[in-house]
């Protein structure tokens, strides 16, 4: 929930919105892809945070659109949250790592297939990252905001190359 609740807060620094202006900023800058980000959750995010009293109501029923706007006590909670996250090493949870761990229940054929479509869904995604990059500046996003996509790429890369020298290795009699 911390980086769902910098995310949310951060986006309003820029001035008040409502939960779709939010979703929105969210989308453009890729939070989709990186950031495990419900868009459901910002509406109670919001809701929860003005509770708190993180968030001010500027303007509430208008459409149904509830506006907030940051205020003091948010900012504050904004940036110590921001400061613990860049000094707080966290493990990334990847259930790719749940089926390592398992892969001598697998035989040899079934392995091998698997390791097969990883590589081709890794290369995919790289390539597709590939051509993302520098594109999200045309629709309002800062140009820091491709450093998540350089970063991604790289954890995919980093994978890919584990995958290519696991295949060797099971191809090769050496795993599992």
């Amino acid at each position: 929930m911390a980086s769902t609740r910098v995310l949310i807060l951060g986006t309003l620094l820029d001035g008040p919105r409502n939960g779709y202006q939010v979703r929105q900023q969210l989308e453009i800058m890729g939070a989709d892809s990186w950031a495990n980000v419900a868009y459901g959750s910002i509406y109670h995010g919001l809701g929860k945070m003005a509770d708190e009293g993180l968030l001010d109501i500027v303007e509430s029923g208008r459409g149904g659109k509830t506006v907030y706007q940051l205020n003091e006590t948010g900012r504050y909670e904004f940036f110590r949250l921001l400061m613990a996250i860049w000094y707080e090493l966290k493990p990334i949870v990847d259930p790719f790592q749940v089926a390592l761990t398992f892969m001598d229940r697998l035989d040899r054929p079934s392995l091998l297939d698997g390791l097969r479509g990883r590589i081709e869904q890794l290369t995919l995604g790289i390539t597709s990252i590939e051509r993302a990059i520098g594109t999200k500046q045309r629709y309002g996003a800062p140009r820091h905001v491709d450093e998540n996509l350089i970063l991604t790429k790289g954890m995919l890369e980093a994978q890919l190359a584990w995958c290519r020298q696991a295949l060797q290795k099971v191809e090769n009699g050496e795993l599992p």
